[in-house]
Protein backbone atom coordinates (compact mmCIF):
# COMPACT_ATOMS: atom_id res chain seq x y z
CA UNK A 1 0.00 0.00 0.00
CA UNK A 2 1.52 3.51 -0.88
CA UNK A 3 -0.24 6.88 1.16
CA UNK A 4 -0.06 10.40 1.03
CA UNK A 5 0.82 13.13 3.78
CA UNK A 6 -1.22 16.48 4.02
CA UNK A 7 0.20 18.79 6.57
CA UNK A 8 -1.74 22.05 7.86
CA UNK A 9 -0.37 25.21 9.73
CA UNK A 10 -3.22 26.40 11.51
CA UNK A 11 -3.51 29.76 13.71
CA UNK A 12 -2.81 27.65 16.73
CA UNK A 13 -1.36 23.61 15.47
CA UNK A 14 -0.38 22.03 12.88
CA UNK A 15 -2.46 18.89 11.81
CA UNK A 16 -0.87 16.04 9.56
CA UNK A 17 -2.99 13.78 7.70
CA UNK A 18 -2.02 10.60 6.19
CA UNK A 19 -4.17 9.04 4.24
CA UNK A 20 -3.68 5.47 1.82
CA UNK A 21 -4.06 5.45 -2.17
CA UNK A 22 -8.25 4.94 -1.63
CA UNK A 23 -8.82 7.60 0.75
CA UNK A 24 -8.98 6.00 4.14
CA UNK A 25 -7.01 8.05 6.89
CA UNK A 26 -4.42 5.45 8.62
CA UNK A 27 -3.50 8.31 11.20
CA UNK A 28 -2.98 11.83 11.90
CA UNK A 29 -1.63 13.69 14.36
CA UNK A 30 -1.22 17.54 15.41
CA UNK A 31 1.14 19.93 17.36
CA UNK A 32 -0.01 22.99 18.96
CA UNK A 33 1.92 26.27 18.76
CA UNK A 34 1.31 29.41 20.29
CA UNK A 35 0.50 32.45 18.86
CA UNK A 36 2.47 35.74 20.34
CA UNK A 37 1.07 39.35 21.54
CA UNK A 38 4.02 41.30 22.17
CA UNK A 39 1.32 44.66 22.69
CA UNK A 40 -1.88 45.87 22.14
CA UNK A 41 -2.96 45.01 18.25
CA UNK A 42 0.35 42.71 17.71
CA UNK A 43 -0.24 38.78 16.64
CA UNK A 44 2.70 37.24 15.52
CA UNK A 45 3.94 34.15 15.30
CA UNK A 46 7.60 32.12 15.41
CA UNK A 47 8.65 30.40 12.48
CA UNK A 48 10.40 27.65 14.27
CA UNK A 49 7.37 26.64 15.92
CA UNK A 50 6.55 25.63 12.76
CA UNK A 51 8.98 23.58 11.42
CA UNK A 52 9.06 22.00 15.25
CA UNK A 53 5.51 21.06 14.76
CA UNK A 54 6.48 19.68 11.31
CA UNK A 55 9.02 17.44 12.51
CA UNK A 56 7.03 16.17 15.60
CA UNK A 57 3.98 15.67 13.28
CA UNK A 58 5.86 13.68 10.25
CA UNK A 59 7.98 11.10 12.98
CA UNK A 60 4.46 10.80 15.04
CA UNK A 61 2.55 10.07 11.92
CA UNK A 62 5.21 7.31 10.68
CA UNK A 63 5.88 5.57 14.00
CA UNK A 64 2.02 5.40 14.86
CA UNK A 65 1.17 3.52 11.11
CA UNK A 66 4.31 1.46 11.17
CA UNK A 67 4.59 2.84 7.60
CA UNK A 68 7.74 2.82 5.78
CA UNK A 69 8.22 6.13 5.32
CA UNK A 70 9.55 5.70 1.51
CA UNK A 71 5.62 4.61 0.72
CA UNK A 72 4.72 7.66 1.32
CA UNK A 73 4.04 9.25 -2.39
CA UNK A 74 4.17 12.53 -2.27
CA UNK A 75 3.47 15.66 0.68
CA UNK A 76 1.82 18.48 0.28
CA UNK A 77 1.33 21.40 2.94
CA UNK A 78 -1.50 24.06 3.17
CA UNK A 79 -1.50 27.39 5.67
CA UNK A 80 -3.60 30.17 6.33
CA UNK A 81 -3.05 33.10 3.96
CA UNK A 82 -1.86 36.57 4.41
CA UNK A 83 0.81 35.31 7.33
CA UNK A 84 3.79 36.60 5.92
CA UNK A 85 7.91 36.37 7.18
CA UNK A 86 10.81 38.40 5.98
CA UNK A 87 14.01 36.92 5.59
CA UNK A 88 17.37 38.07 5.31
CA UNK A 89 19.65 36.70 1.57
CA UNK A 90 20.23 33.11 3.64
CA UNK A 91 16.61 33.12 3.74
CA UNK A 92 16.49 33.21 7.64
CA UNK A 93 13.90 34.60 9.35
CA UNK A 94 14.48 38.24 10.55
CA UNK A 95 11.81 38.45 12.90
CA UNK A 96 8.80 36.85 14.01
CA UNK A 97 5.92 36.39 11.37
CA UNK A 98 3.29 39.14 11.14
CA UNK A 99 -0.18 36.69 10.99
CA UNK A 100 -2.81 37.69 9.06
CA UNK A 101 -4.91 38.90 12.82
CA UNK A 102 -2.82 41.53 13.33
CA UNK A 103 -3.78 44.92 13.46
CA UNK A 104 -1.05 47.49 13.91
CA UNK A 105 -1.16 48.45 10.07
CA UNK A 106 -4.24 50.05 10.17
CA UNK A 107 -3.20 54.00 9.65
CA UNK A 108 -1.20 52.49 7.01
CA UNK A 109 -4.23 50.70 5.73
CA UNK A 110 -6.40 53.43 6.13
CA UNK A 111 -3.67 56.24 3.94
CA UNK A 112 -3.76 53.41 1.22
CA UNK A 113 -7.39 53.18 1.13
CA UNK A 114 -7.51 57.07 1.37
CA UNK A 115 -4.95 57.14 -1.92
CA UNK A 116 -4.85 54.35 -3.38
CA UNK A 117 -7.98 52.53 -2.42
CA UNK A 118 -9.74 51.91 -6.07
CA UNK A 119 -6.47 50.96 -8.00
CA UNK A 120 -5.94 48.74 -5.54
CA UNK A 121 -9.51 47.67 -5.42
CA UNK A 122 -9.28 46.95 -9.14
CA UNK A 123 -6.26 44.63 -8.87
CA UNK A 124 -6.55 42.79 -6.19
CA UNK A 125 -9.96 42.36 -5.57
CA UNK A 126 -9.98 43.71 -1.96
CA UNK A 127 -9.72 47.29 0.03
CA UNK A 128 -7.10 47.48 2.44
CA UNK A 129 -7.13 46.37 5.62
CA UNK A 130 -5.24 45.36 8.68
CA UNK A 131 -5.28 41.55 7.32
CA UNK A 132 -3.72 42.34 3.96
CA UNK A 133 0.58 41.61 3.48
CA UNK A 134 1.03 45.13 1.73
CA UNK A 135 -0.36 47.53 4.74
CA UNK A 136 1.98 45.08 7.02
CA UNK A 137 5.13 45.66 4.96
CA UNK A 138 4.48 49.49 5.47
CA UNK A 139 3.88 49.03 8.83
CA UNK A 140 6.96 47.27 9.14
CA UNK A 141 8.82 49.21 7.09
CA UNK A 142 7.76 52.82 9.13
CA UNK A 143 8.25 50.93 12.53
CA UNK A 144 11.17 48.26 12.48
CA UNK A 145 13.51 49.96 9.84
CA UNK A 146 16.53 48.73 10.62
CA UNK A 147 14.76 45.15 10.02
CA UNK A 148 13.14 46.05 6.60
CA UNK A 149 16.24 47.47 5.25
CA UNK A 150 17.50 43.77 5.11
CA UNK A 151 14.93 42.04 3.71
CA UNK A 152 15.40 40.21 0.77
CA UNK A 153 13.02 37.34 0.88
CA UNK A 154 9.27 37.36 1.96
CA UNK A 155 7.64 33.74 2.87
CA UNK A 156 3.94 32.98 3.11
CA UNK A 157 3.66 30.69 6.22
CA UNK A 158 3.44 27.38 4.47
CA UNK A 159 6.41 28.30 2.07
CA UNK A 160 8.86 28.56 4.51
CA UNK A 161 7.81 24.93 5.86
CA UNK A 162 8.12 24.13 2.53
CA UNK A 163 11.70 25.90 1.77
CA UNK A 164 12.68 23.77 4.59
CA UNK A 165 11.72 20.54 2.98
CA UNK A 166 13.14 21.62 0.13
CA UNK A 167 14.96 24.50 -0.67
CA UNK A 168 12.80 25.44 -2.77
CA UNK A 169 11.63 29.44 -2.70
CA UNK A 170 8.16 29.42 -4.45
CA UNK A 171 4.29 29.83 -3.78
CA UNK A 172 0.83 29.21 -5.48
CA UNK A 173 -1.22 32.00 -6.82
CA UNK A 174 -4.09 31.63 -4.44
CA UNK A 175 -1.01 32.34 -1.57
CA UNK A 176 -0.63 35.45 -4.00
CA UNK A 177 -4.17 36.51 -3.87
CA UNK A 178 -4.48 36.72 -0.34
CA UNK A 179 -0.89 39.30 -0.49
CA UNK A 180 -2.63 42.66 -2.19
CA UNK A 181 0.73 42.67 -3.90
CA UNK A 182 -0.50 40.49 -6.71
CA UNK A 183 -2.65 41.65 -10.09
CA UNK A 184 -5.74 39.05 -10.02
CA UNK A 185 -6.49 40.27 -13.36
CA UNK A 186 -3.39 39.64 -14.84
CA UNK A 187 -2.81 36.72 -12.64
CA UNK A 188 1.08 37.85 -11.48
CA UNK A 189 3.22 40.25 -8.55
CA UNK A 190 1.60 44.25 -9.49
CA UNK A 191 5.20 46.07 -9.23
CA UNK A 192 2.92 49.46 -8.60
CA UNK A 193 1.80 47.37 -5.80
CA UNK A 194 5.12 46.04 -4.68
CA UNK A 195 6.81 50.06 -4.69
CA UNK A 196 3.87 51.05 -2.60
CA UNK A 197 4.82 48.28 0.03
CA UNK A 198 8.86 49.82 -0.40
CA UNK A 199 9.94 46.27 -2.48
CA UNK A 200 10.45 45.15 -5.44
CA UNK A 201 8.82 41.51 -6.77
CA UNK A 202 11.95 39.98 -6.74
CA UNK A 203 11.69 39.41 -3.13
CA UNK A 204 8.33 37.40 -3.50
CA UNK A 205 8.45 33.98 -4.49
CA UNK A 206 8.15 32.08 -8.07
CA UNK A 207 4.44 31.51 -8.34
CA UNK A 208 3.29 28.24 -9.41
CA UNK A 209 0.33 25.92 -9.23
CA UNK A 210 -0.82 24.45 -5.96
CA UNK A 211 -0.72 20.74 -7.86
CA UNK A 212 3.15 21.59 -9.30
CA UNK A 213 5.31 18.95 -7.77
CA UNK A 214 8.36 22.10 -6.94
CA UNK A 215 10.71 19.84 -5.35
CA UNK A 216 12.20 16.70 -3.43
CA UNK A 217 12.43 16.03 0.63
CA UNK A 218 16.38 17.46 1.15
CA UNK A 219 18.71 14.71 2.95
CA UNK A 220 18.91 16.85 5.99
CA UNK A 221 15.09 17.64 5.95
CA UNK A 222 14.64 14.11 5.51
CA UNK A 223 16.94 13.48 8.84
CA UNK A 224 14.78 15.73 10.79
CA UNK A 225 11.45 14.62 9.81
CA UNK A 226 12.05 11.09 9.35
CA UNK A 227 10.81 11.44 5.62
CA UNK A 228 12.21 9.57 2.70
CA UNK A 229 14.98 11.82 1.05
CA UNK A 230 13.49 12.56 -2.55
CA UNK A 231 10.01 12.47 -1.44
CA UNK A 232 7.90 14.41 -3.80
CA UNK A 233 6.88 17.59 -2.83
CA UNK A 234 4.04 19.62 -3.88
CA UNK A 235 3.00 23.18 -3.42
CA UNK A 236 0.42 23.31 -1.94
CA UNK A 237 -2.14 26.12 -1.19
CA UNK A 238 -3.78 27.67 1.41
CA UNK A 239 -6.27 26.24 4.32
CA UNK A 240 -9.45 27.64 3.24
CA UNK A 241 -9.54 26.40 -0.20
CA UNK A 242 -8.11 22.33 1.09
CA UNK A 243 -11.43 22.69 3.49
CA UNK A 244 -13.79 23.45 0.38
CA UNK A 245 -11.91 20.81 -1.61
CA UNK A 246 -11.71 17.89 1.71
CA UNK A 247 -15.37 18.80 2.25
CA UNK A 248 -16.48 18.14 -1.50
CA UNK A 249 -17.17 21.73 -2.32
CA UNK A 250 -15.77 21.66 -5.77
CA UNK A 251 -19.02 22.69 -8.35
CA UNK A 252 -20.55 25.53 -8.38
CA UNK A 253 -23.19 26.51 -6.12
CA UNK A 254 -22.07 24.78 -3.26
CA UNK A 255 -21.21 26.29 -0.03
CA UNK A 256 -19.56 26.10 3.05
CA UNK A 257 -19.40 27.08 6.49
CA UNK A 258 -15.94 27.47 8.64
CA UNK A 259 -16.29 27.21 12.37
CA UNK A 260 -12.09 27.46 12.70
CA UNK A 261 -10.26 30.02 14.40
CA UNK A 262 -11.56 32.72 11.50
CA UNK A 263 -14.84 31.63 10.49
CA UNK A 264 -15.77 31.84 6.82
CA UNK A 265 -19.29 30.94 4.20
CA UNK A 266 -18.02 30.13 0.98
CA UNK A 267 -19.64 30.29 -2.34
CA UNK A 268 -17.80 27.84 -5.47
CA UNK A 269 -18.92 29.91 -8.28
CA UNK A 270 -17.55 30.38 -12.51
CA UNK A 271 -16.37 34.02 -11.95
CA UNK A 272 -15.15 36.72 -8.47
CA UNK A 273 -17.66 39.06 -6.70
CA UNK A 274 -16.01 42.30 -6.03
CA UNK A 275 -16.86 43.53 -3.39
CA UNK A 276 -15.98 45.73 -0.46
CA UNK A 277 -17.68 43.14 1.97
CA UNK A 278 -16.37 39.80 0.31
CA UNK A 279 -12.91 38.18 -0.39
CA UNK A 280 -12.73 36.66 -3.51
CA UNK A 281 -9.79 33.59 -3.99
CA UNK A 282 -9.65 31.44 -6.85
CA UNK A 283 -10.29 27.79 -6.36
CA UNK A 284 -7.33 25.55 -7.44
CA UNK A 285 -10.40 24.17 -9.47
CA UNK A 286 -9.40 25.56 -13.29
CA UNK A 287 -12.76 28.29 -14.34
CA UNK A 288 -14.35 27.93 -10.29
CA UNK A 289 -13.64 30.42 -7.01
CA UNK A 290 -15.24 30.54 -3.58
CA UNK A 291 -16.09 34.42 -2.82
CA UNK A 292 -17.02 34.37 0.79
CA UNK A 293 -17.32 36.67 4.43
CA UNK A 294 -15.39 36.48 6.90
CA UNK A 295 -15.41 36.98 10.76
CA UNK A 296 -11.77 37.01 12.23
CA UNK A 297 -12.24 35.48 16.03
CA UNK A 298 -14.78 32.62 15.53
CA UNK A 299 -13.49 29.15 16.98
CA UNK A 300 -10.42 31.47 18.10
CA UNK A 301 -13.26 33.02 20.56
CA UNK A 302 -13.92 29.28 21.93
CA UNK A 303 -10.51 28.90 22.91
CA UNK A 304 -9.76 32.20 24.19
CA UNK A 305 -12.83 31.56 26.30
CA UNK A 306 -12.04 27.90 27.67
CA UNK A 307 -8.22 28.98 27.65
CA UNK A 308 -9.09 32.16 29.96
CA UNK A 309 -11.76 30.59 31.91
CA UNK A 310 -10.68 26.75 32.18
CA UNK A 311 -12.62 23.32 31.57
CA UNK A 312 -12.64 21.50 28.27
CA UNK A 313 -14.74 21.95 24.79
CA UNK A 314 -17.24 18.87 26.04
CA UNK A 315 -17.84 20.47 29.75
CA UNK A 316 -18.00 23.94 28.03
CA UNK A 317 -20.96 22.21 26.09
CA UNK A 318 -22.67 20.38 28.23
CA UNK A 319 -22.93 23.99 30.61
CA UNK A 320 -24.10 25.38 27.57
CA UNK A 321 -26.65 23.39 26.39
CA UNK A 322 -28.25 23.56 29.80
CA UNK A 323 -28.83 27.52 29.18
CA UNK A 324 -31.66 28.64 26.80
CA UNK A 325 -31.67 30.72 23.73
CA UNK A 326 -30.50 33.96 24.77
CA UNK A 327 -28.26 33.20 27.72
CA UNK A 328 -30.87 35.16 29.68
CA UNK A 329 -30.29 38.43 28.09
CA UNK A 330 -26.43 38.00 28.15
CA UNK A 331 -25.03 38.97 24.19
CA UNK A 332 -21.03 38.47 23.03
CA UNK A 333 -19.85 40.07 19.68
CA UNK A 334 -16.38 37.74 18.87
CA UNK A 335 -14.63 40.94 17.92
CA UNK A 336 -11.23 40.06 19.88
CA UNK A 337 -9.32 40.75 16.98
CA UNK A 338 -11.67 43.41 15.38
CA UNK A 339 -14.16 42.10 12.66
CA UNK A 340 -14.45 41.71 9.09
CA UNK A 341 -17.36 41.23 7.29
CA UNK A 342 -19.56 43.35 7.12
CA UNK A 343 -17.64 46.28 9.22
CA UNK A 344 -14.43 45.66 8.18
CA UNK A 345 -13.35 47.53 11.50
CA UNK A 346 -9.98 46.54 13.27
CA UNK A 347 -10.91 48.94 16.40
CA UNK A 348 -14.18 46.68 17.39
CA UNK A 349 -13.83 45.06 20.46
CA UNK A 350 -15.02 42.12 22.20
CA UNK A 351 -17.59 42.39 24.82
CA UNK A 352 -19.94 40.65 27.10
CA UNK A 353 -23.39 42.67 27.27
CA UNK A 354 -26.53 42.78 29.37
CA UNK A 355 -24.42 40.51 32.42
CA UNK A 356 -26.59 40.10 35.65
CA UNK A 357 -25.61 38.89 39.13
CA UNK A 358 -28.20 35.94 37.63
CA UNK A 359 -25.97 34.81 35.32
CA UNK A 360 -23.28 31.89 35.71
CA UNK A 361 -20.32 30.17 33.88
CA UNK A 362 -22.65 28.30 31.38
CA UNK A 363 -24.55 31.25 30.64
CA UNK A 364 -21.65 33.08 29.32
CA UNK A 365 -19.91 29.42 27.13
CA UNK A 366 -23.55 29.89 25.70
CA UNK A 367 -22.93 33.40 24.87
CA UNK A 368 -19.99 32.76 23.23
CA UNK A 369 -21.46 30.35 20.56
CA UNK A 370 -24.32 32.28 20.09
CA UNK A 371 -22.10 35.48 19.31
CA UNK A 372 -20.22 33.83 17.25
CA UNK A 373 -23.39 32.32 15.39
CA UNK A 374 -24.93 36.01 14.74
CA UNK A 375 -21.52 37.21 13.19
CA UNK A 376 -21.94 34.10 11.05
CA UNK A 377 -25.58 35.35 10.39
CA UNK A 378 -23.80 39.12 9.68
CA UNK A 379 -21.81 37.35 6.87
CA UNK A 380 -24.52 35.22 5.39
CA UNK A 381 -26.80 38.23 5.00
CA UNK A 382 -24.19 40.19 3.36
CA UNK A 383 -23.91 36.66 0.37
CA UNK A 384 -27.72 36.82 0.84
CA UNK A 385 -27.45 40.40 -0.20
CA UNK A 386 -24.86 40.72 -3.18
CA UNK A 387 -27.42 37.77 -4.34
CA UNK A 388 -24.46 35.43 -4.64
CA UNK A 389 -26.35 32.00 -6.10
CA UNK A 390 -26.00 28.78 -3.99
CA UNK A 391 -27.62 25.67 -2.98
CA UNK A 392 -30.18 25.53 0.18
CA UNK A 393 -27.95 23.95 2.47
CA UNK A 394 -24.26 24.63 3.63
CA UNK A 395 -21.26 21.96 4.22
CA UNK A 396 -20.33 22.96 7.59
CA UNK A 397 -16.01 22.28 8.29
CA UNK A 398 -13.48 23.12 10.76
CA UNK A 399 -12.92 22.34 14.34
CA UNK A 400 -15.77 23.81 15.36
CA UNK A 401 -18.57 22.05 13.21
CA UNK A 402 -17.38 18.85 15.32
CA UNK A 403 -19.47 20.35 18.08
CA UNK A 404 -23.68 18.76 17.64
CA UNK A 405 -24.57 21.89 19.86
CA UNK A 406 -22.62 24.91 17.75
CA UNK A 407 -23.63 22.73 14.78
CA UNK A 408 -27.17 23.20 16.26
CA UNK A 409 -26.96 26.84 17.15
CA UNK A 410 -25.90 27.50 13.67
CA UNK A 411 -28.48 26.00 11.86
CA UNK A 412 -31.17 27.20 13.86
CA UNK A 413 -29.33 30.89 13.68
CA UNK A 414 -28.85 30.81 10.06
CA UNK A 415 -31.92 29.16 9.12
CA UNK A 416 -30.55 26.66 7.01
CA UNK A 417 -29.47 22.91 6.89
CA UNK A 418 -26.06 21.91 7.44
CA UNK A 419 -24.48 18.64 6.10
CA UNK A 420 -21.27 17.01 7.59
CA UNK A 421 -19.04 15.36 5.97
CA UNK A 422 -16.65 12.28 7.23
CA UNK A 423 -13.90 14.58 6.83
CA UNK A 424 -13.15 18.52 6.01
CA UNK A 425 -9.66 19.23 7.68
CA UNK A 426 -7.73 21.26 5.35
CA UNK A 427 -4.75 18.49 6.07
CA UNK A 428 -6.83 15.49 4.42
CA UNK A 429 -7.22 17.86 1.59
CA UNK A 430 -3.84 18.44 1.41
CA UNK A 431 -3.13 14.81 0.97
CA UNK A 432 -6.22 14.51 -1.42
CA UNK A 433 -4.36 17.26 -3.54
CA UNK A 434 -0.98 15.85 -3.39
CA UNK A 435 -2.74 12.45 -4.88
CA UNK A 436 -4.24 14.45 -7.52
CA UNK A 437 -0.34 15.87 -7.90
CA UNK A 438 0.84 12.46 -8.37
CA UNK A 439 -1.87 10.54 -10.24
CA UNK A 440 -3.44 8.94 -7.68
CA UNK A 441 -6.72 10.88 -8.58
CA UNK A 442 -7.30 12.01 -12.18
CA UNK A 443 -8.86 15.45 -10.73
CA UNK A 444 -11.14 16.85 -8.08
CA UNK A 445 -14.31 15.13 -8.57
CA UNK A 446 -12.66 11.79 -8.58
CA UNK A 447 -10.83 12.69 -5.17
CA UNK A 448 -13.60 13.57 -3.42
CA UNK A 449 -15.91 10.50 -4.63
CA UNK A 450 -13.35 8.64 -3.81
CA UNK A 451 -12.47 9.57 -0.56
CA UNK A 452 -15.26 10.92 1.42
CA UNK A 453 -18.85 10.58 2.44
CA UNK A 454 -21.62 12.13 4.45
CA UNK A 455 -22.34 11.01 8.00
CA UNK A 456 -24.88 13.74 9.47
CA UNK A 457 -27.71 16.24 8.64
CA UNK A 458 -28.30 18.82 11.53
CA UNK A 459 -32.05 20.48 10.48
CA UNK A 460 -33.13 24.15 12.00
CA UNK A 461 -35.76 24.16 14.42
CA UNK A 462 -38.23 26.89 12.91
CA UNK A 463 -39.30 28.05 16.34
CA UNK A 464 -35.49 28.60 17.44
CA UNK A 465 -34.61 30.62 14.43
CA UNK A 466 -37.29 32.99 15.01
CA UNK A 467 -36.05 33.36 18.41
CA UNK A 468 -32.44 33.78 16.97
CA UNK A 469 -33.85 36.58 14.59
CA UNK A 470 -34.95 38.63 17.36
CA UNK A 471 -31.47 38.35 19.31
CA UNK A 472 -29.65 39.05 16.26
CA UNK A 473 -31.67 42.41 16.50
CA UNK A 474 -30.40 43.33 19.81
CA UNK A 475 -27.16 42.04 18.68
CA UNK A 476 -27.10 44.47 15.72
CA UNK A 477 -27.89 47.21 17.61
CA UNK A 478 -25.22 47.15 20.39
CA UNK A 479 -22.61 46.82 17.73
CA UNK A 480 -24.24 50.13 16.19
CA UNK A 481 -23.99 51.50 19.87
CA UNK A 482 -20.96 50.78 20.84
CA UNK A 483 -18.75 50.67 17.56
CA UNK A 484 -18.29 55.19 18.60
CA UNK A 485 -16.79 54.19 21.50
CA UNK A 486 -14.34 51.61 20.35
CA UNK A 487 -13.36 54.24 17.75
CA UNK A 488 -12.78 56.64 19.99
CA UNK A 489 -15.79 59.14 19.50
CA UNK A 490 -16.28 59.76 23.21
CA UNK A 491 -13.73 61.61 23.66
Amino acid sequence: MKYLLGIDFGGGASKATLIDTNGNIITDNTVEYPTLYPEIGACEQNPEDWINALCRNSKSLIEKSGIESADILAVALDSATHTSLVCDGEFKPLRNAIHWTDTRSKAQADKLRQKYGDEIFEKSFHKPDTIWTLPQLIWLRENEPETFGEIKYIFFEKDYVRYFLTDVFCTDYIEAEGSMLFDCNKMQWDEKLCALAGINANMLPPIVKPTDVIGKVTKAAANATGLKEGTPVICGTTDTVMEVFASGAVKKGQITLKLATAGRICVITDKTYPDINLINYSHFVDGLYYPGTATKSCAASYRWFRDTFGDDYKALDKLAESVAIGADGMVFHPYLNGELTPYANPNLCADFVGVRASHTKAHFTRAVLEGVAMSMLDCKQTLDALNVPHDESAIIIGGGGKSPLWRQIISDALGIKLIEMKYTDSSFGSAMLAGIAVGVFANAEEAVTKCNKIVSTTVPNEENTLKYKELFKKYKAIQKALEPIYNGEYL
